[in-house]
């Protein structure tokens, strides 16, 4: 193959360098849970194309070992300029008005890359925020996630009995609030970024031991439907 030296990538940007050098795409097999640092993540948006519509407010928990530690949330509202109404706003809330004291989405992207490093990201319908999440740090940093991912929707089909994977065509994955009302998970401020980031690591967390009760012992990363990105 001919080089052309003078042709070149430019370099990521140090935060997207770091989180690219400290984030493996997998995690070996048999890992035990409690050795495994993750993350999760709710974004609320504008719409449901990623071409077209953008991320207003965004959420990540840390969890470790069973452990939520309440002060680990962090949210952040991004700026739109020119924001308008939108059937989106009928479920999220968030107003243009509130928008306009967002914080810039290349700062909240430069934030929120350092908390997700390394991590193994969690999310109900995980695949929609990815795609948001993709197109965004496309757009700024030339990048895309890279982490081990697990949604929970995943998890509640093996872990309950009543979403078990059917074989029948057309068989969708249960909603948050259909695995919530099974576990007995009151919601906390449903359709926001950190509430449902918070109910979602409550449900990890519950449907994780209802797994380990099941198989009678502890959990190991072969354990869990956690795919690559």
């Amino acid at each position: 193959m001919i080089s052309f030296p003078w042709i070149s990538r430019s370099p990521l940007p140090p935060v997207a360098r770091a989180y690219c050098d400290g984030t493996p795409k997998r995690l070996p097999r048999k890992t035990p849970l409690d050795q495994v640092r993750f993350v999760v993540i709710d974004a609320e948006t504008t719409g449901f194309d990623p071409l077209k519509d953008s991320i207003l407010s965004l959420a990540a928990a840390p969890l470790q070992a069973g452990v939520l530690p309440l002060n680990g949330l962090r949210s952040w509202l991004v700026y739109q300029r020119g924001a308008h109404l939108t059937e989106a706003v009928q479920v999220h809330g968030i107003l243009p008005s509130d928008t306009r004291l967002g914080e810039a989405q290349a700062r909240v992207l430069e934030e929120f890359l350092p908390v997700i490093t390394g991590a193994v990201l969690v999310g109900h319908h995980l695949a929609f925020d990815v795609r948001m999440l993709d197109a965004a740090l496309e757009y700024h940093f030339k990048i895309r996630l890279q982490n081990p991912m697990l949604d929970t929707a995943a998890l509640a089909m093996r872990a309950i009995e009543a979403f078990r994977k059917s074989g029948y065509p057309g068989q969708r994955a249960p909603t948050l609030d259909e695995v919530c009302t099974l576990c007995g998970i009151s919601p906390l401020e449903r359709h926001t970024a950190a509430g449902d980031t918070f109910t979602t690591a409550e449900l990890l967390m519950v449907l994780s031991a209802r797994l380990a009760r099941q198989l009678g012992r502890p959990l190991t990363t072969s354990d869990l439907p956690i795919d690559r990105a």
